[in-house]
């Protein structure tokens, strides 16, 4: 029974998905309805947050011994992830009292680090799944007429295989994934998970006590900074979301953030550019030219580097110009500033430079400063 909702990426039409956390309050309510009631229900609907209704059938919805046992296949859509396709499990059993309380089993991580959605020793059931759970539950039981408490042990069979396929093991989170969805709703070719993933980093970082990081855009500035030995400060890397790491790191009330990457990338900062993808902007070598011609570039060297297709093309350019030096700090500077006016006064910044093939290029006068009061070598 497919999720027939589509949103529109360019020119073509993708089909959404629903989220771990919707999967395991469908199955609850389906096992709440079993235990309650001792009809295995054919199909189970569910308003999501989003607004949008799901509906699907059970994998399987049977008694356990004193337990409900009901289980729904997770659907990425057209944007899988590595739970896709997995069986999301609820076992739902009666309880003393009159709480409806939920735990997690196999296959759903715990919590071992501060700074994430719930406390250490906590089941890695987020905040809104849990809600959608309990609220399902309840539905059901207050249409059964019944006010006696009920446990529900959210289950992954596979879960722990899974989760080394997520960023669970970086984030601390052990046993298995995580049971996730704010929306209730997957939109496929979404940055928002990548985001989310970039905010948690710096929010861990924080609630253990740090006021320093590192930023960087990707795997060439981990490597850059792994050969540089052990960093004194945490790293995070913040994709081609500069601005947005920015942003979070004043959120989380960091005092000095250092900026590391690969100068394909870093050299837009100059032109304001705070998404570093080339699909949103791709101005390097306009960037160059136009600050090489502040510092005395002539009409062919400027056309030249107008047609370089990498950074490290137009360095060779410049220095056949004997402009390498000058162009730079017009750039290091200019960086700088847009870093700065980010920042808001709100954390010291700066941001180091380097190519693969020439290594590190320069560092920015914020830069100087934080790698200095840090003693932290980066040549």
């Amino acid at each position: 029974m497919a999720f027939e909702h589509y949103v529109r990426s360019g020119d073509k039409l993708l089909r959404c998905g629903y989220t771990t956390g919707s999967c395991a309050a469908l199955a609850a309510a389906g096992a709440a309805r079993l235990l309650l009631t001792g009809a295995a229900p054919e199909k189970l609907s569910l308003l999501t947050p989003a607004g949008l209704t799901v509906t699907v059938r059970p994998a399987w919805c049977g008694m356990e011994g004193t337990e409900a046992v009901c289980a729904v296949v997770k659907d990425g859509g057209d944007d899988p992830d590595a739970t896709h396709g997995a069986l999301i499990e609820a076992r739902v059993a009666r309880t003393a009292g009159a709480d409806i309380t939920i735990d997690g089993g196999p296959g759903v991580g715990r919590v071992t680090l501060p700074g994430l959605d719930q406390p250490p020793g906590a089941a890695a059931i987020n905040r809104v799944p849990r809600a959608m759970i309990a609220a399902e539950v309840e539905a059901v039981r207050a249409a059964c007429g019944e006010t006696g408490g009920l446990t529900v042990t959210i289950c992954v069979p596979g879960g722990e295989q899974l989760a080394q396929k997520t960023f669970n093991p970086h984030m601390g989170i052990v046993g298995g994934i995580s049971i996730l969805g704010t929306t209730g709703i997957v939109e496929p070719m979404s940055e928002r998970a990548l985001l989310d993933t970039i905010a948690l980093d710096l929010r861990q970082a924080a609630a253990r006590g740090e006021s320093r990081v590192i930023l960087t855009p990707g795997h060439y500035g981990e490597a850059f900074l792994q050969a540089l030995g052990p960093a004194p400060v945490p790293v995070v890397c913040c994709s081609n979301f500069i601005g947005d790491a920015l942003d979070e790191a004043a959120v989380q009330g960091f005092t000095q953030v250092l900026l590391v990457g690969h100068a394909g990338k870093l050299v837009k900062l100059a032109g304001s550019v705070m998404n570093t993808h080339s699909r949103t902007a791709d101005c390097r070598a306009e960037l160059l030219c136009a600050h090489a011609a502040v510092c005395g570039a002539d009409t062919e060297t400027c056309r030249a580097l107008l047609a370089t297709p990498t950074v490290d093309a137009a360095l060779n350019v410049l220095d056949k110009a004997g402009l390498r030096g000058p162009v730079l700090a017009s750039l290091l500077d200019a960086i700088q500033q847009r870093l700065a006016r980010r920042a808001g006064g709100a954390y010291k910044i700066g941001a180091a430079l380097f190519t693969n093939q020439y290594g590190l290029l320069g560092m920015t006068a914020g830069a100087k400063e934080i790698v200095q009061a840090w003693n932290m070598k980066l040549q």
